[in-house]
């Protein structure tokens, strides 16, 4: 039997629900935060509840819960399913502030992604209050069933004025020479991720540049790649089904390698 926490008491995972007459949730009025436990550690768990708080503070939210009472409650669900390698959920709803934990298998990608790059697709859009993490998730799962139904792994979001800031469940980069473009931390989600890209980017002397990277300009770079918690860096193949660069990817994998040690 799986389990799931609610303000911090465990319940059975089919429990883990809502009312649909509950403003909030019809409203989607709630932020999230996703974690991995990774050798039954919680990885980056003080920057993720950062966030996770930050996030709640951005939409008039006050998480009351404190950092080591989630971490508490986070450590018995690990305990309650026998978890090792898992990714876990946190959803805060409201300010009824109904928190919600639960889990599932973390997931993880075929060494063809990795080495050969994924197809990517771009999408019309801005995410509403790009720098916190709601439930708000309508244009991302429009965009993702865009790029699945043509065969893409993931969309990219292409805002008002041309530039390529995010993917639904990704942060964006490219790289030129010695340096690494990625969009300005105002227009995208500061991913933890993406801390790891930048600590790396410094390790390996690259130099990063906070700037728009322009559509028109897209395939005049040396290689584009993406990351996430359950990617890492992942480079990119194609975009629209148009071959991009790929001569610096063994430098992508070497940001891949590094966020996996960072972990």
């Amino acid at each position: 039997m799986r389990h799931a926490i609610r303000n911090g008491l465990i319940i059975k995972e089919e429990e883990a629900s809502l009312p649909v007459t509950l403003r909030s949730m019809q409203y989607a009025y709630s932020v999230y935060e996703a974690l991995k436990l990774k050798n039954g550690e919680f990885v980056h768990l003080k920057e993720h509840l950062f966030r996770l708080r930050e996030s709640a503070r951005g939409i008039g939210i006050t998480l009351k819960y404190s950092d080591d009472e989630i971490s508490s409650w986070l450590e018995a669900l690990r305990g309650e399913d026998n978890l090792f390698n898992e990714t876990f959920r946190i959803l805060l709803v409201g300010k009824e502030n109904i928190l919600f934990i639960t889990h599932d298998a973390t997931r993880s990608y075929p060494d063809s992604y990795y080495m050969e790059g994924v197809d990517c697709t771009l999408y019309e859009g801005e995410r509403f209050l790009p720098n916190y993490k709601t439930s708000n998730l309508l244009l991302s799962y429009l965009a993702l069933d865009d790029a699945e139904s043509k065969g893409a792994f993931e969309a990219l979001f292409v805002n008002r004025y041309g530039y390529v800031t995010e993917g639904t469940r990704s942060n964006f980069y490219a790289l030129r020479g010695n340096r690494l473009y990625t969009a300005p931390d105002k227009d995208v989600l500061l991913g933890v991720t993406r801390i790891g890209v930048t600590e790396a980017a410094k390790d390996m002397g690259v130099e990063i540049v906070y700037e728009p990277i322009y559509v028109k300009d897209i395939f005049d770079y040396d290689s584009l790649f993406i990351s996430s918690t359950s990617m890492k860096a992942m480079p990119i193949r194609s975009i629209n089904g148009k071959s991009v660069k790929r001569s610096m990817n063994t430098m992508v994998l070497r940001f891949s390698d590094y966020v996996g040690a960072w972990e």
